[in-house]
């Protein structure tokens, strides 16, 4: 059975800060949803479909990040879910949508990793504690390796 998440919880998670250039997150709940792994995705997909909070989105991101380290199947599928992301401004939403997309390989991420990464080039303004273009840029470079290592 899949676990709710408690709206309260999103308060222990830590965003990254000037002085630490990543975020903290509930160990337990992170490893609860991977370890129910594809049941777990319906309740997911459901919290980024509604959620405007940026620190459960991160957690979600990072959730399914996770999960799919550990061979969770279906992730793919949840592109048009995903993709309600492509046009944002968080850098940390980016940086994990990003990694996500490196490992999914999905046809129709590429435009909006291309887009993300002229956008955030043009806005110099963004002050992030790290850059989200580093990772959109590593996956935008493994599209394009898997697309000629396809093509051999």
């Amino acid at each position: 059975m899949i676990q709710p998440i408690n709206t309260f919880s999103y308060n222990q998670i830590q965003m990254p800060t000037p002085q630490r250039n990543y975020a903290i997150f509930d160990k337990k709940k992170v490893d609860s949803f991977v370890t129910q792994r594809e049941k777990a995705l319906p309740y997911l997909n459901e919290i980024l479909l509604h959620s405007y909070n940026e620190a459960q989105i991160t957690e979600t991101l990072y959730i399914l990040d996770r999960m799919l380290e550990n061979g969770t199947k279906g992730i793919d599928k949840m592109y048009p879910t995903l993709a309600r992301f492509n046009n944002t401004q968080s850098p940390n939403i980016q940086t994990f949508l990003a990694g996500i997309y490196r490992k999914i390989q999905v046809p129709d991420a590429f435009g909006p990793l291309v887009k993300m990464l002229i956008q955030n080039s043009l806005n110099k303004t963004a002050t992030a504690p790290f850059d989200p273009n580093e990772e959109i840029g590593g996956a935008i470079l493994s599209y394009i390796s898997n697309r000629f290592n396809t093509q051999a």
